[in-house]
């Protein structure tokens, strides 16, 4: 009896086992070599997209798509067992790639059009035998057409996230043979979802890009350049502005001037207000080049604009676009040096400041001290930037347009090139973008801290900042200490003022700082400000508020320390860098562990 117990028990552990590989493991098998295949196609495709020629990738995606269709079929043999929660998530995945397929053909799609303008090598192009401008004038008059595609590929983005959501990280294994997986799971979440929100963001943008190009009507923008060597809230001082139009893609610039002729064409200007009272040397007015006060770049402008409305030169206006210095940098970088109004300009680096020559150049021009009437002092900023425009539209698209569009996105990312549109849809998108220089709201811990040169010369050109943030937990209650050290390690500039051919670039930094933390954070201390500290709220957080002067060959430290209130979540901290500012190094720690170590070029949340 047991031997018969025992070959029925061999008999049916015998045939589950012939159940298991034919039902599981020769289907893997197969699932895996169409797997494998389907990641060389994916690399090929990669290679494809890296050589910036449409045709070839156009030709990759097609047979990456049929190598999909192969696994999709292998994939659904074992889609009997999808009760198994390994076998349904593996479903999830695979549809979820088969939606971000869809998406990627959508998308090659829309840009196949206009591959020569973006970049990209096309056998034929549709922009043949036409100037650049041109092409761009017949790219903008299409676009439309080609835009219809987003809410397509929005929708297989948003069918992509709702199949990773379903997918739990945590019935897996921390490692397998020492590959991370559950983290890798998680990760790919995280980041699908960001980038899913991203473009739901974007979209509202995008759909009125053409709009914005004037497909529908001319479009006046106002265009205002941030000197960021002489630091002010929204990145730099306001040096100079022009107004340019645009119709059907096709650029004109009405006027170009420096800021002081706009602050001329004002009748009266008001008192100055409380922070220029304060720590503004010698400045009793309000001017409209000192009115990017406030952080956030919109609210700058609501004063800008109390101003700007009282100017005979005043145009109305669909947007406003700031530039700072690093932008002149990126456009001389990608189309070459340049000459305006008989002098060059330059990207490569001038000894003499040990910054790019065309930023050294634009000093020399502006505020060099001379004994006879500069001609169009300022107004040559205004000539360059439209050179360089112009250079812009010359040139062959594909030769230029894709790395300028690539830097400009960069710029937008880090703030460099801030957004302000007078449409309400717009301006929201560009906001949840950031690409507005909005202070944001923030659930957990904040942290934004705000530089103003007030009178010290082009000494953020020379001076560097560190910022140490560091958290500690006491009773339940998180401390949190912010340190600012500012290094000046160059030699003054002779800014005797009665000499001539004197530039006075380097000389003590008069710094107003601005700590902006979580609303209802309680100030233990603030020292190194050699002014009375004030505290307020503003822009939805508490403000802690200095003063100190950074001299040259000198050294200078504020050192802040308060508390969170209970209700911030203490285990995430947003940082928002300062618009404008390059090369700021951080060191961030939450909780004794160090989340961060280098320079931050933009906003980043930490966990």
């Amino acid at each position: 009896m047991k031997k018969q117990i025992g070959i029925v028990l061999f008999a049916l552990l015998l045939a589950l086992c012939a159940f298991a590989y034919y039902s599981f493991y020769i289907p893997y098998t197969k699932i895996q070599a169409k797997a494998m295949a389907v990641m060389v196609s994916a690399k090929d495709l990669k290679t494809a997209f890296s050589a910036n020629d449409i045709d070839l990738l156009s030709s990759k995606l097609k047979m990456f798509d049929e190598k999909y269709v192969e696994l999709e079929k292998e994939a659904k043999t074992i889609y009997w067992a999808v009760t198994i929660p390994y076998i349904s998530d593996f479903k999830l995945g695979v549809e979820a790639g088969r939606y971000g397929v869809e998406a990627t053909k959508a998308m090659v799609a829309s840009i196949a059009p206009y591959a020569d303008l973006i970049g990209f090598k096309k056998g034929e192009s549709s922009f043949s035998g036409k100037s650049a401008e041109g092409r761009l004038q017949t790219a903008v008059l299409t676009l439309d057409k080609v835009l219809k595609n987003v809410d397509v590929i929005s929708d297989d983005i948003h069918q992509i996230e709702i199949r990773l959501e379903k997918i739990d990280e945590k019935r897996y294994p921390t490692e397998i043979g020492g590959k991370k997986i559950r983290s890798t799971i998680a990760s790919v979440k995280e980041q699908f979802t960001g980038v899913s929100h991203l473009f739901v963001d974007a979209k509202p943008m995008l759909k009125k890009l053409p709009e914005i190009l004037g497909s529908k009507k001319e479009q006046t923008y106002l265009l205002l350049f941030q000197n960021t060597a002489e630091r002010r809230a929204t990145g730099g001082f306001l040096t100079a502005y022009a107004v340019f139009k645009i119709k059907d893609g096709k650029m004109t610039i009405d006027k170009s001037s420096d800021i002081y002729t706009l602050d001329a064409s004002i009748p009266s200007h008001p008192s100055a207000p409380p922070e220029i009272a304060t720590y503004h040397k010698g400045v009793s007015q309000l001017y409209i080049r000192d009115s990017n006060l406030s952080p956030d770049f919109a609210k700058s402008l609501e004063l800008f604009n109390s101003l700007y409305k009282k100017s005979s030169l005043r145009v109305d206006y669909d947007g406003i676009i700031a530039l700072d210095s690093k932008i002149l940098v990126d456009m001389l970088t990608i189309f070459g040096d340049a000459n305006v109004d008989g002098i060059t300009f330059s990207a490569k680096i001038d000894k003499r400041c040990d910054c790019a020559q065309v930023i050294y150049q634009l000093f020399s021009v502006v505020d060099e001290q001379v004994g006879f009437v500069k001609e169009n002092r300022k107004g040559v900023l205004g000539d360059l930037m439209y050179e360089l425009f112009n250079r812009a539209l010359r040139f062959s698209p594909s030769k230029y347009w894709g790395s300028l569009a690539q830097a400009m996105f960069k710029d937008m990312d880090e703030k460099h090139i801030l957004l302000n549109f007078v449409d309400p849809a717009i301006q929201q998108s560009v906001e949840k973008l950031n690409y507005a220089g909005k202070i944001n709201e923030s659930k957990g811990d904040y942290l934004h801290v705000n530089n103003v040169n007030f009178a010290g010369a082009k000494s953020n050109l020379f001076t560097t900042e560190t910022i140490v943030s560091k958290s500690t937990k006491e009773n339940g209650t998180t401390k949190r200490e912010v340190q600012v050290e500012y290094r000046n390690p160059y030699p003054a500039s002779n800014c005797n003022l009665q000499q001539e051919r004197i530039l006075c670039l380097n000389a003590p930094l008069r710094n107003w700082v601005r700590i902006y933390v979580p609303k209802g954070s309680k100030l233990i201390a603030f020292d190194g400000s050699s002014m009375k500290v004030q505290t307020y709220e503003d822009l939805g957080k508490t403000v802690f508020e200095g003063f100190l002067i950074v001299n040259p060959m000198g050294l200078a430290k504020i050192n802040v320390t308060y508390t969170l209130p209970a209700s911030v979540d203490a285990s995430t901290l947003m940082i928002q860098k300062q618009s404008g500012v390059q090369g700021q190094k951080y060191e961030v720690s939450l909780d004794g562990s160090t989340v961060f170590k280098g320079v931050m070029e933009k906003d980043t949340l930490f966990k």
